[in-house]
């Protein structure tokens, strides 16, 4: 397939412009969050009522690739998400915002059964003397900011490709047009680079899981690029849900496998003295497949956005605008590789799919 279109001038010129458009945005993100540690020192200190906080960026940058029960806007302001709590007394449902001050800084909050407080984003049951009460066992069910741009990124998923699919319904026989001819030549891709080469005949069978696959992981991978609400978040750097991707992978993976694949596993064409070392290294092989997609998913996308925080942090570190041109420059350059970088981590994890499916279903030939 034929993708030299897509490096002609006018396209990197969008994408350069895009790349530079985050850049930005990334610089006034971390802009508002360095005034928002500005803080009044007192009335008796009045001529040091702006004295600036050490900027720490271990800390800015965790609190920004991290989950979290509010979503940041700017400075201190925050979107409150609905937090969920099985509790040994019952459900509890309210909002973050009870969990937080007008300062954005943790305070407890007196719910029905229990007081509460955010504790680094784990809620936590307190004691009448404001201590935790580790004895009060908890289950978060919390619509955190992850699963809030999950829901957001599935809704957009689900728009984009029922518009798609009216498209094919209507204009049958017809050249695609809008949506329909932007996303065509990815699902082709898909189908002729991806599942036909490596899963084969059956590939068909299997075209729905890696287009969702594909296109989940890339639409969350481009939303995380975004500093600004509904972007920001940080859902494919966040290993339980690379952990529950891997998990679909392995039990369609080990469902569909037929008995050429299980005797490979069980019976493999070795010597029988050696058969209880090789069943040890086949199963470890079944689980080790999968949990390589997941950490390599995880700390592909997490490692993009800890580089493109700690550059922009370098203003704040050295506490000069002379740093500015370099760092954003620098900025530029790897938000224009982020965004390969998204396609890439979508391609890899989808072909590795395919790629395990085809050696579960094979058939055997003599």
């Amino acid at each position: 397939m034929d993708f030299s279109h897509i490096l002609n001038y006018k396209n990197f010129g969008l994408k350069a412009l895009f790349a530079l458009f985050l850049a930005f945005l990334s610089f006034n993100a971390y802009s508002n969050q360095e005034n928002a540690t500005i803080e009044p020192a007192g009335a008796e200190a009045g001529h040091h009522a702006a004295a600036e906080e050490k900027f720490d960026p271990t800390v800015t940058i965790l609190e920004h690739i991290s989950d979290a029960h509010s979503w940041h806007l700017w400075g201190h302001t925050s979107l409150p998400l609905p937090v969920i709590l099985y509790t040994p007394q019952g459900l509890e449902i309210f909002s973050s915002a009870n969990l937080m001050d007008e300062h954005h800084a943790p305070k407890p909050y007196a719910g029905k059964y229990y007081t509460y407080v955010n504790e680094h984003e784990h809620i936590k049951v307190l004691k009448a003397d404001g201590t935790v009460d580790e004895s009060v066992s908890i289950l978060d069910f919390s619509i955190t900011k992850n699963v809030a741009a999950m829901f957001i990124s599935v809704i957009l998923i689900l728009v984009i490709f029922i518009s798609v699919a009216g498209s094919y319904k209507k204009r049958v026989g017809k050249a695609p047009k809008g949506l329909q001819s932007w996303l065509e030549p990815l699902i082709v891709f898909v189908r002729d680079d991806i599942a036909r080469p490596n899963i084969g005949y059956k590939y068909e069978k299997f075209m729905p899981l890696l287009l969702t696959i594909f296109f989940f992981i890339w639409f969350n991978n481009l939303l995380g690029l975004v500093p600004i609400f509904p972007g920001s978040a940080n859902v494919t750097g966040n290993i339980a849900v690379t952990m529950v991707l891997a998990f679909i992978v392995l039990v369609v993976v080990n469902i569909n496998g037929n008995k050429y694949y299980w005797a490979h596993i069980f019976k493999p064409d070795v010597p029988f003295w050696l058969l209880p070392i090789m069943w040890v290294v086949e199963v470890i092989g079944v689980f080790s497949k999968p949990f390589a997609l997941m950490v390599r998913l995880f700390a592909n996308i997490t490692a993009g956005h800890i580089i493109v925080l700690s550059l922009i942090s370098l203003i704040f570190i050295f506490k000069t605008l002379a740093i500015a041109p370099v760092s954003v420059a620098f900025v530029l350059f790897m938000d224009v590789l982020e965004l390969l970088v998204a396609f890439l981590q979508a391609f890899i994890f989808t072909m590795l799919t395919a790629l395990f499916i085809g050696t579960a279903v094979e058939e055997h030939h003599h």
